[in-house]
């Protein structure tokens, strides 16, 4: 039973490592541009946009399309960094041990 209790200590540990993590990864902003720079987009670690900023030449009222390409592809790429260090962070508390398949944090 004493392997019971301090495997009980490792988990409460590890969960208070993820909540610290959590609350970190929140308040970390990650930044991606694109169209060379003419958008340029920030999102928390949570993935909530921040911030959008368009420069004024890349906005055209006759190809809006391409304005909305890269407003997307500005926002996923900030989305895969922010993803990425949050794998990082994941990685370091599990000891390089990957998530099951499908699983992602925060729960």
């Amino acid at each position: 039973m004493r392997n019971l209790g301090g495997m009980m200590k490792k988990v409460q540990e590890m969960q208070s490592q993820m909540e610290a993590m959590q609350t970190e990864m929140a308040s970390r902003h990650f930044s991606a541009t694109s169209g060379g720079g003419a958008v340029s987009v920030t999102v928390t670690g949570k993935g909530r946009v921040v911030s959008v900023s368009i420069t004024q030449d890349i906005v055209d009222p006759e190809d809006i399309e391409t304005l909305e390409d890269l407003i997307q592809l500005a926002v996923n790429n900030a989305k895969d960094e922010a993803d990425k260090a949050l794998a990082q962070e994941m990685s370091k508390l599990t000891g390089g041990l990957p998530l099951p398949p499908g699983m992602k944090l925060p729960f």
